[in-house]
């Protein structure tokens, strides 16, 4: 049977994860917020997504001491070692997710409150952000249920995202001679990055999930080879 430090540092370690998870969750509530912002170009809602982002670096930085304090008081070994190690690189991610919802939020008033909009590019946003946000909830499952298959899954969700940014950069590019609606899409094609972003870390979360249910460390996909 464990002795009582060795249950004192499960018990640790599974509160660190279970903060993880809640990060996440605040990710998806930025993301949906982002989203409906973009749907109803709603400013005041976009400067909430900025000033709610606290929440998640706060939750950063409880995650990150966390596991510094863990790895100066216990010497965890094998599989939790490996969780530990994940769940550093996880909650970075999660960071990473929030501060592109906040890029997102401080591009939509840029144009003003009644932007010279394209319905078809707004609409192609929506779905990017959807999808994105389906991402990160299949993250999110991936890693409470050490589910290396969900996670590996990601990478052909990820596809519609970045499917969708090219499409958007086309659009974009021909939005037409008037300079307002031409800077208002330069931002949408931000946009856009931001949504793919947070996919991308979605994907890199998975990665995460597989190196503790394996042990070993893999890209998913190899970046230095061009996608199709």
């Amino acid at each position: 049977m464990p002795g009582p430090h060795r249950l004192k540092f499960q018990q640790e370690l599974a509160d660190l994860e279970t903060a993880v998870l809640g990060g996440i969750d605040l990710v998806v509530e930025q993301v949906d917020r982002v989203i409906e912002a973009l749907d109803e170009q709603d400013v005041e809602l976009a400067e909430f997504v900025i000033a709610d982002d606290d929440r998640i670096d706060g939750r950063y930085l409880e995650v990150h001491q966390g596991i510094l304090s863990l790895l100066a008081l216990q010497a965890p070994v094998a599989g939790d070692l490996r969780l530990v190690a994940a769940l550093l690189h996880i909650i970075k991610h999660v960071e990473r997710m929030g501060d592109q919802c906040v890029n997102i939020a401080k591009l939509l008033p840029l144009s003003g409150h009644e932007p010279p909009r394209s319905d078809e590019i707004v609409e192609r946003l929506s779905q990017m952000g959807r999808f994105a946000r389906a991402e990160v909830i299949q993250s999110r499952g991936a890693l409470a249920g050490r589910d290396v298959a969900l996670a590996e899954d990601l990478v052909a969700r990820d596809r519609d995202v970045n499917r969708l940014q090219r499409e958007i950069f086309q659009l974009a590019l021909d939005a037409g001679e008037d300079y307002d609606t031409r800077e208002w899409a330069m931002h949408m094609t931000l946009v856009a990055r931001a949504f793919e972003r947070i996919g991308d870390n979605a994907v890199d979360i998975g990665e995460q999930v597989a190196f503790v249910v394996t042990g070993l460390f893999r890209e998913f996909s190899d970046s230095s080879v061009p996608r199709p």
